[in-house]
């Protein structure tokens, strides 16, 4: 293996283009990969979103189990949040959601439980897909395992840091929660 080169449970992964992909895999195939796996996880999060919206909002009350947790969230503030995003950035919110971390989720299903047309929606999805690809296809795998191996292999401080900084966003997100419930 040549410099920049890792095995990752049994495979070997080189860095190529800035990414970790397996040695002699093309970069094409990576980002046609990628991309297909973008708009399918766009369309399952569109159409679980529409489906439970259109049936369970409507018909039922689940009270206990997974039914119940996504009847809640598809009808809580995150849901509310993306209804926002897109009434105030329209279909433009469907392609840049693909850019952001924490975001893209919701406005995904927010599409879905405000029933944009599916062909508007996968039209709008498509260019945010493409560069989510890019993205990840190129830099984005390598930055994360960068910043990662670099932690915990030569810097055992920065791995405290990066536990410590995702730890104080999972509490403000907890104690925002409950600020907003109360």
């Amino acid at each position: 293996m040549g410099h920049g080169s890792i095995v990752f449970r049994g495979v070997p992964l080189t860095v190529q283009r800035g990414a970790l992909i397996p040695e002699g895999f093309p970069f094409a195939a990576s980002l046609a990969f990628l991309f297909c796996l973008a708009l399918a996880r766009g369309q399952a999060t569109y159409w679980l979103a529409r489906v439970v919206t259109e049936q369970a909002l409507r018909r039922v009350q689940p009270a206990r189990g997974w039914r119940a947790r996504l009847h809640r969230w598809l009808s809580g503030d995150a849901t509310d949040r993306g209804r926002a995003i897109l009434n105030r950035w329209g279909l433009a919110a469907v392609p840049l959601c693909y850019l952001t971390v924490g975001i893209q989720t919701i406005v995904l299903a927010t599409a879905g439980v405000i029933r944009i047309p599916w062909g508007r929606f996968t039209l709008a999805q498509i260019p945010g897909a493409a560069a989510w690809a890019a993205i990840y296809s190129t830099i984005g795998f390598a930055v994360w395992a960068a910043a990662w191996q670099a932690a915990v292999l030569h810097h055992w401080w920065l791995a405290v840091v990066l536990s410590v900084a995702v730890a104080m966003a999972l509490a403000g997100i907890v104690i925002l929660r409950r600020r907003r419930a109360k």
